[in-house]
């Protein structure tokens, strides 16, 4: 989603799109009844994309080491531009140029050309007019990415894109700009990765941001203007969508964004969405759809995010700073320099919304 700048209008807050290259029709949305969040601040950040003066940040993905956990790796896109590789430090470790990819997710353990690896998975919109998913296997020593190749998306501009795993194999769920979703069989086992439609869902308007939970079967998708809703992830499963949230302007502001989730025991846990519309992240639990609390990341040592695009949160032991879990968040305004991504403790997040630990 391109920056916004926000002025008012008879008790509206009016978001006008700046230039960036794409085009989008400036919406206006109530915020003033907006539910109070809560506060956190960065322990970390990344370098900035090498785009500047542009939209050009958007999603990241987490790779944990587990024998090592100061030593993940986090991708991120540069939508105009391709993927970084960064350490837990920020810094960039290395880049590829892939071009005009927006979202990204990895999953690690997938058979890539006959060996076990990190399979990372981007959406491409090199060619708005045909999806296609952009796979690079990720080389966990050297924080390198290499082009795999591309599968077919569907008919239309690619946008979002998440993985989800079943007995069955790796799914891609590729999310159109226009609100379709395909979902799509990968298969990297061979020389040149293969992918097939299993079955298609829809939303009405423009979605972008997804998760899959792997223990539940359940796919979340945030439809901008609308809200959070969840499928049947499971190849067999109902295409119809359930709206766990609508975009009212109080719990939840359009623009809604990124979604991650926080997976606890079998079936609980959290799944965030980014609030863009006013710079926040709202929980939901996932047990029953139920409203947890928003919060905001705010100026500190480092400085805040606005107008979030994507997010990632992984739950687990990341080295001194994330004992907890991490979670990445894309930063729409990084003072004087190009975009970047904002990190995390989700340690300091459960306290401060008051969660249980």
């Amino acid at each position: 989603m391109m920056q916004r700048f926000l002025f008012p209008i008879a008790g509206l807050l009016a978001l006008a799109a700046c230039s960036t290259g794409e085009s989008e029709v400036p919406v206006a949305v109530r915020i003033a009844n907006a539910t109070p969040a809560v506060n956190v601040t960065a322990r970390g950040e990344t370098t900035p994309v090498g785009t500047a003066n542009a939209d050009a940040a958007d999603d990241p993905a987490i790779w944990r080491n587990a024998a090592d956990p100061a030593a993940s790796l986090i991708v991120g896109t540069d939508k105009k531009a391709g993927l970084y590789v960064y350490g837990m430090d920020g810094k960039t470790r290395s880049f590829i140029d892939a071009g005009r990819v927006n979202n990204v997710d990895l999953k690690d353990g997938v058979t890539i050309n006959g060996a076990p690896g990190v399979l990372v998975a981007a959406s491409d919109r090199n060619d708005v007019a045909n999806a296609k998913i952009a796979l690079f296997r990720l080389d966990s020593a050297t924080a390198k990415l290499t082009a795999l190749g591309k599968i077919d998306g569907g008919t239309g501009e690619a946008y979002g894109i998440c993985l989800g795993r079943d007995e069955a194999g790796l799914y891609g769920f590729i999310v159109l700009k226009d609100g379709t979703i395909h979902q799509i069989a990968i298969d990297a086992s061979g020389a040149t990765p293969t992918g097939r439609t299993v079955r298609t869902m829809k939303l009405g308007t423009q979605a972008e941001g997804c998760a899959v939970d792997d223990r539940t079967g359940t796919l979340y998708v945030a439809e901008e203007d609308v809200g959070l809703w969840r499928f049947d992830a499971r190849a067999t499963g109902s295409t119809t969508p359930v709206q766990i949230a609508a975009a009212d302007g109080k719990n939840l502001v359009m623009d809604a964004e990124g979604v991650a989730i926080a997976p606890i025991g079998e079936k609980d846990g959290y799944v965030i969405v980014s609030s863009q519309g006013d710079n926040a992240y709202v929980v939901y639990k996932m047990s029953d759809d139920s409203y947890v609390g928003r919060f905001r990341i705010v100026d500190g040592a480092i400085g805040g995010s606005e107008e979030t695009d994507g997010i990632e949160l992984m739950l687990g032991d990341f080295g001194p700073n994330y004992p907890g879990g991490l979670f990445i968040a894309q930063d729409g305004h990084n003072a004087a320099a190009a975009q970047n991504f904002k990190l995390v403790a989700w340690a300091d997040i459960v306290k401060a919304l008051g969660l249980p630990q």
